[in-house]
């Protein structure tokens, strides 16, 4: 069992005993794993390693995250370290929206995407997390609230920020002979792919993407033989509406700089070229960072499995990915997930 927690928010220091224990699952070998925002999804890396090796017939990932036991401040300041600490943090002070509204000013800028891209962003978020009865914020928005929202680190407001969550998610994985004797429905992982970044942003080339959600996505593309245009449907790392746009970019979905067009043309919606965070994302379904990554995975299996209900997917070539990113930037993880 691998559990994915970023912790600091709660009291319990062993997480991954503590589940154990309560799964009847005290005798197997577990462990924990971080990489911040992406800690779900370094569990299911983990775990995939485990029965890909021949380690483990099955195995468990589990993703978890108690962020309300702390007040908003303190969790404000707890993930504002998520960086260079002494450079970023201790010098300059900067939170989690400050990171990320470099990135959106960066990319107004070079592209010219505006605040109302953003805030379409939003829009299409709260629209499924509407639908998804999991989901965190069940509310429909429009451009215009999310625009008037308060600002939360300009261009950034209320809106383009996903909220502080409690949750968890977890994800089993077997070997392809056990799987087909637990399931008729079986998921295959055909691909995974992870990259890292600098710790201190002031080393990146620039504030228009993320690198390391560029060479995860390589990886896994390469792994699994497939290209971006064959996806029926995705979860992207969403913790802010900036972050988005720049993933489609990123992923290949679309060029640089074309990520507010594919939001303006409404292709990441159901219907469109590449139906886009579905559970609502992070924005709207919520951020409990260590589960978000297995979270992520369930909802592709969902999608790839017709089991999404009113937030389904057309689903034609049988291929979902998974879009992870911890940290702004210093972590991503890629998943290729395969209904064949």
């Amino acid at each position: 069992m691998v559990v994915g927690t970023a912790g600091g928010w709660y009291e319990e220091a062993l997480p991954a005993v503590a589940i154990g224990e309560y799964a009847g699952l005290e005798s197997v070998g577990s462990m924990r794993v971080e990489a911040a925002c992406a800690s779900g999804s370094a569990a299911v890396r983990a775990a995939y390693d485990s029965v890909r090796s021949g380690g483990a017939d099955v195995a468990l990932a589990v993703g978890v995250e108690k962020m309300t036991e702390v007040d908003t401040l303190t969790s404000i300041e707890l993930i504002g370290r998520a960086g260079s600490y002494v450079w970023e943090f201790e010098n300059y002070g900067m939170t989690f929206p400050a990171y990320y509204a470099m990135y959106a000013v960066s990319h107004m800028n070079r592209f010219g995407t505006t605040e109302e891209d953003m805030a379409r962003v939003a829009v299409k978020a709260h629209h499924y997390g509407a639908l998804n009865p999991l989901a965190q914020f069940q509310k429909e928005v429009t451009i215009e609230k999310a625009l008037q929202s308060q600002v939360v680190a300009w261009p950034l407001k209320l809106y383009d920020a996903c909220p502080l969550s409690d949750g968890s998610a977890a994800v089993v994985l077997a070997s392809e002979e056990t799987a087909r004797k637990l399931t008729d429905t079986p998921i295959w992982i055909k691909g995974v792919g992870s990259s890292s970044d600098s710790a201190n942003l002031s080393r990146r080339g620039d504030y228009v993407g993320l690198r390391a959600s560029v060479e995860a996505a390589r990886k896994a593309y390469a792994m699994a033989g497939v290209t971006p245009d064959m996806f029926d449907v995705a979860t992207c790392h969403d913790c802010f509406t900036i972050a988005e746009l720049m993933a489609y970019e990123d992923l290949g979905f679309c060029k640089k700089g074309d990520g507010a067009k594919m939001i303006r043309d409404g292709e990441t919606e159901i219907g469109g070229r590449i139906p886009v965070n579905l559970d609502g994302g992070l924005k709207a379904k919520g951020h409990p960072i260590g589960a978000t990554g297995a979270s992520m995975t369930v909802e592709i299996t969902k999608q790839l499995r017709n089991e999404a209900g009113r937030r389904q997917a057309p689903i034609e070539h049988g291929l979902g990915l998974v879009h992870n990113v911890g940290g702004t930037g210093h972590y991503a993880y890629v998943t290729v997930l395969s209904r064949d």
